[in-house]
């Protein structure tokens, strides 16, 4: 496989099949949105209530890992990339475990109650971040939990923190730049994601299906993941199930933005993010892609995005710059794409999509700059060494 094309590998069966799946209408979703619904019948409905502030969706696929402790904060913000040490109660965040080499492992939304820290996370990755976190206890005075069997998170369109009287809440902080965060696309007010209001809220699983009819009889509709996915896409918001493989870096995504702290200790991974803002570039950028829709096919995750022109002589297409990382037909922009490609790729040209029936055109839409350079990336230092001891002439 090529390497500028390769894809994080198929998730795990969900753990949890919803209740909700039951609904008349449901169609179950797939890869990492697997175990609850995609969609109840009429997406488009689903997607216009959703973006208009009122709807609700099943996100008891996700998965949920607690840390208890006098020590958890101050513990997870010495082995993660997030400032957490003084994290306040019902304030929420995110935070990425990032490999020795730099490449992202796992990502979290992060609230603390002022007892116990919560992650949650994709449902495949819970597990195994559970065991990795408790391999890095030591002495400390903490304790690990996945609880994905106990605690479901249902969305809800609402740009506010948990209130003291509500449940344990996390509201997504994307794309508003946080304190010793960066940004490598526009800044926050110019962001297609600025006006994206999105929170997790977790009910006890057994009650998941009651937490949803309250809401219901609120006036709110029950939505699937077409409405939720689409919306993200459109915000160019990242999502460790989709657009992360392997050699995923946070430059790469943006996600310099909400869940690394530049000015914090070190942390594993720390050079890599560090040596990357201040004197290197990442090697790929992430991409939204507007998909030809006259032809009514759509590319799955994972398909090659190719540069257009670049034929072979038997009429195939050519050079590949990287793959399709998400995917959605939104109810406004038609068909759109998340994609990673080759920094060096030309961001002013049209692209191509590989998909089955027939490559589909794509106009693409520069999510991290091409130069990939960081809006507060310092200065390069001149020559030191050229000239020294040369008196210059009068």
């Amino acid at each position: 496989m090529d390497p500028a094309t390769d894809v994080a590998a198929v998730p795990a069966p969900p753990r949890h099949r919803s209740p909700l799946l039951s609904r008349k209408g449901a169609v179950e979703g797939a890869g990492p949105d697997a175990g609850v619904a995609w969609h109840y019948g009429d997406p488009t409905a689903e997607q216009r209530a959703l973006s208009r502030g009122g709807g609700v969706v099943d996100q008891s696929h996700l998965g949920v890992v607690t840390v208890t402790g006098p020590d958890r904060l101050t513990w997870l913000h010495s082995i993660t990339s997030q400032h957490v040490s003084d994290l306040k109660p019902r304030t929420s965040t995110e935070l990425l475990v990032l490999s020795p080499q730099g490449h992202i492992e796992h990502a979290a939304g992060v609230v603390d109650d002022g007892t116990t820290t919560w992650l949650i996370t994709e449902g495949d990755s819970a597990a195994t971040l559970a065991a990795w976190l408790d391999r890095m206890r030591f002495t400390l005075r903490v304790e690990v939990a996945d609880v994905t069997d106990e605690w479901a998170a249902i969305g809800e369109p609402v740009d506010a923190e948990g209130a003291e009287d509500e449940p344990v809440t996390w509201r997504d902080p994307w794309p508003h730049t946080a304190p010793g965060g960066t940004r490598y696309g526009p800044d926050d007010d110019q962001h297609p994601g600025a006006d994206r209001a999105w929170r997790l809220v977790l009910v006890p699983r057994a009650e998941l299906a009651q937490a949803v009819a309250a809401r219901e009889q609120a006036g709110w509709p029950l939505v699937g993941t077409w409405a939720s996915e689409a919306l993200r896409v459109e915000a160019w918001r990242p999502r460790h199930g989709r657009e992360v493989d392997h050699r995923a870096i946070p430059h790469e995504l943006d996600w310099l933005r909400t869940a690394v702290h530049l000015e914090k200790g070190c942390y594993r991974g720390q050079e890599t993010v560090a040596r990357v803002h201040n004197l290197g570039r990442p090697p790929r950028r992430l991409v939204m892609l507007h998909l030809d829709g006259s032809g009514h096919l759509l590319p799955e995750p994972g398909a090659q995005v190719h540069e257009t022109g670049a034929l072979t002589s038997g009429g195939e297409i050519g050079r590949a710059i990287g793959h399709i990382t998400s995917v959605a037909r939104h109810h406004e922009l038609g068909p759109v794409a998340l994609a990673v490609v080759k920094r060096s790729a030309p961001t002013d040209v049209d692209l191509m999509v590989e998909c089955e029936g027939g490559p589909v055109a794509a106009g693409q839409e520069p999510i991290v700059a091409g130069e990939g350079v960081s809006a507060d990336r310092p200065a390069p230092r001149g020559p030191v060494a050229r000239g020294l001891g040369h008196r210059p002439s009068l």
